[in-house]
């Protein structure tokens, strides 16, 4: 197994690439040259590649806090531009459905693509979400783990969680994609 190396700024942006590091690697490493910190874990992966490359410390986007801020909804209200799911929203949809609504993603996608449409619509939308025969959801870009792990219990039914998990150490030691192949099941041996 070869040696993961330290997160230093003598890394190249190659060598940075090629390792998996944990989110508090990447924030501490930030920290200590004085970069920003917050976002996610891909956001924070391009800020140390774009410093590694050639110093360039990418800025912060905020996104627009000048958002109204709803405070009353009814069934003929309009749903709002760029909604944010707040506990306005939760607490209408819960009174309106019932104490089992959540935000489901796919809702949550349909509420940010049908803004001006009413929150009537919305309900009759999230009765046919719930009613929808599950789809394999997308694991997002920074959760390699979850999706290392799903796909190795696709392939491998038989084994065991703690099998799942030497596999995927072995596997992000190594240089390279951290995706599940048949072939780390070697590490079990």
């Amino acid at each position: 197994m070869s040696e993961r190396p330290l997160l230093e700024q003598s890394l190249s942006p190659e060598e940075f690439q090629d390792y998996y590091f944990l989110k508090e690697e990447l924030v501490a490493f930030l920290r200590n040259h004085q970069l920003p910190t917050s976002g996610s874990k891909e956001l924070l992966n391009q800020r140390i590649v774009a410093f590694l490359t050639d110093g360039t410390i990418l800025k912060i986007v905020s996104k627009n806090k000048n958002q109204q801020q709803i405070t009353e909804i009814s069934l003929e209200s309009l749903i709002e531009e760029n909604i944010i799911c707040s506990e306005v929203h939760r607490k209408f949809f819960k009174e309106t459905i019932g104490p089992s609504f959540t935000f489901k993603v796919a809702f949550q996608n349909w509420l940010k693509a049908n803004a001006g449409k009413t929150y009537t619509n919305a309900i009759e939308a999230y009765q046919e979400i719930i009613h929808q025969k599950p789809i394999r959801k997308k694991i997002d870009g920074q959760f390699e783990y979850n999706t290392y792990i799903r796909d190795f219990f696709e392939d491998q039914k038989d084994k065991t969680l703690t099998e799942a998990i030497i596999c995927w150490k072995y596997k992000k030691s190594l240089p390279g994609h951290n995706r599940y192949e048949t072939s780390d099941l070697n590490s079990l041996i």
